[in-house]
């Protein structure tokens, strides 16, 4: 366990590779994901489209040495209801293995939350795969509610 300190910023286009690895290094991820060099190009135009889009945030976490050790992406939705509410949408959290149990997770979600604030939201949400307890777990712990049942489409 690595009690380092962490920072936040927005992700580069050279992060990228790193980012992929992450999202690659679990049970689910590894079906997922290809973070074979090069990258698929529809990872680069993806994060082009985030990049260029006001409503998204990719960020990640570094320690001291600048190292990636955690990614997270958060969108923002104006919507109607809700009297015109805006809301975060948190996807893609993933800790670098050597951090998982650091603290740089709880870190990492406080960091989203604060900027979801500052952006003017009013509701943060988030969906985690039914297989992952523990993620349940911590999301809890932080104060997110299993309020809804949600449902995906694979195209």
């Amino acid at each position: 366990m690595n009690q380092q300190p962490f920072s936040f910023r927005a992700a580069r286009k050279t992060d990228l590779s790193a980012i992929v690895r992450l999202l690659a290094d679990d049970d689910l991820g590894q079906s997922r994901e290809n973070p074979t060099l090069p990258l698929a190009g529809a990872y680069l135009d993806a994060f082009q489209a985030i990049a260029d889009d006001a409503n998204q945030i990719l960020a990640v976490a570094t320690n001291p040495e600048n190292a990636v050790i955690g990614t997270i992406q958060i969108t923002l939705i104006p919507g109607i209801s809700r009297r015109g509410a805006w809301r975060g949408q948190i996807e893609a959290v993933r800790v670098a293995r050597d951090y998982r149990g650091s603290g740089l997770g709880q870190s990492m979600l406080e960091w989203a939350i604060t900027q979801c604030r500052l952006k003017g939201c009013s509701l943060i949400q988030l969906t985690t795969d039914k297989s992952r307890p523990d993620a349940h777990r911590f999301y809890e712990k932080l104060g997110f509610e299993a309020s809804h049942l949600g449902y995906k489409l694979n195209l």
